[in-house]
């Protein structure tokens, strides 16, 4: 099986002494939640993922460096790549001993394969360049099969655990939001998800379906001056804001029953349903609205490919597998619908084209004698204008 590393124009060459103010977090979401252009991440994350790393880019960090091993090898991950490929320096694999060495809003420095407080050396690790993620992604892809396997096997195991509610729609809650019949745009906030509901604007001004923000998805929708109808999710990435936007609220509990998330919705005076299951956020938010009497399921952000499966590092995500085969026709994958057509006439030439026109109208007015006709009926309704205009201020 050939994956290949998603490249973005040109490598830029890592600066060897970037430096920051230091930001600390186990967790990369969270983590960039509040980072500041040209601070370190440090953060503990392995097999770095895609929207970890567009995140981090996108937070415009001077560089990352991780606890564990960036690259672990049990698949090719895409996160390294779009690091080194934005100009972002990555020292790898430095050991969780960091956490406790680096207090938040030190300045560090990178200086090779060393992290530096001051003059003295904090943490040492592998500094990745484009050679050594290119022959660590080649490493990675001979071990794909084993991940299969692992896929296979969790599938089986989760159909086992969870088929009275993939087969029969046996807990899935009670709603007030109504899907009979309408369609429903499930958002999770992963791959292209931002292109992807632009492109979506006019299908969703002309169906008006229902919108379902899964988690973070939310947050999205309201980016784009849209209100979530219902949020889904464990809530640890949506915002209290959108959760206080008047949407329904449904947490995602564990198998049994424990919500941890509900909380945190309670405390801010939000009533919710709870839908425990074994399957991630996003597959329950396709479950519901398939239950629920959805005409269409529409996903954006969503995984669909083995990689983006593993690139979310939850046991083969099994279940995402299994509920996509369970909403079957229903379901629409809007994944890269940005990229399925872009116009090919500029701004400029449409202007350039209005201007032709108008001319061309203006020339076959003046040579015409029905267009003199008219001109002549609108120059004299003109100076009629312009004479009553005159008398009201004589």
């Amino acid at each position: 099986m050939k994956i290949a590393t998603i490249r973005k124009g040109k490598p830029q060459p890592a600066d060897p002494g970037a430096e920051g103010v230091a930001r600390l977090d186990r967790r990369t979401k969270n983590l960039t939640k509040r980072l500041n252009p040209g601070e370190v991440a440090i953060i503990r994350h392995v097999d770095i993922d895609r929207v970890s790393a567009d995140a981090l880019v996108a937070c415009k960090v001077a560089a990352v460096v991780n606890a564990s091993p960036s690259i672990s090898g049990r698949y090719p991950n895409l996160g390294p790549g779009i690091l080194l490929d934005a100009g972002i320096p990555l020292l790898d694999n430095v050991g969780e001993q960091i956490f406790n060495d680096v207090k938040e809003g030190t300045r560090v420095t990178l200086d090779g394969d060393r992290l530096l407080v001051g003059d003295k050396e904090v943490a040492t690790g592998f500094r990745y360049d484009d050679e050594s993620v290119t022959a660590a992604m080649n490493e990675a892809r001979a071990g794909l099969s084993t991940q299969l396997e692992a896929f296979a096997a969790n599938t089986m195991e989760y159909m086992k655990q969870e088929r009275s509610l993939l087969l029969d729609g046996i807990g899935v809650p009670d709603v007030r939001t109504d899907f009979t019949g309408r369609h429903a745009l499930v958002v999770v906030r992963g791959y292209d998800y931002k292109e992807d509901l632009k492109a979506l604007r006019s299908y969703i001004r002309e169906y008006k379906p229902v919108l379902v923000g899964v988690d973070g998805g939310a947050d999205a929708l309201l980016e784009m001056k849209l209100t979530p109808d219902i949020i889904i999710g464990d809530m640890d990435s949506v915002s209290d804001h959108v959760l206080k936007c008047g949407a329904e609220v449904v947490v995602h509990a564990y198998s049994d029953g424990r919500a941890p998330g509900l909380a945190r919705v309670q405390d801010l005076g939000v009533e919710a349903v709870t839908f425990p299951a074994a399957a991630t956020s996003e597959d329950i938010a396709m479950l519901l609205a398939d239950e629920k009497g959805a005409e269409l399921i529409v996903a954006v952000g969503t995984h669909a490919t083995l990689v983006e499966f593993l690139d979310k590092g939850r046991g083969g995500m099994a279940s995402t597998f299994l509920t996509r085969l369970r909403v079957g026709g229903k379901l629409v994958d809007a994944k890269g619908v940005s990229r399925l057509y872009r116009s090919r006439i500029s701004t400029g030439s449409l202007v350039a084209i209005v201007i032709a026109a108008l001319v061309a109208i203006a020339v076959a007015i003046a040579i015409s004698q029905a267009g003199q006709t008219y001109l002549d009926i609108l120059i004299d309704k003109w100076q009629s204008f312009v004479f009553w205009v005159k008398d009201l201020f004589s």
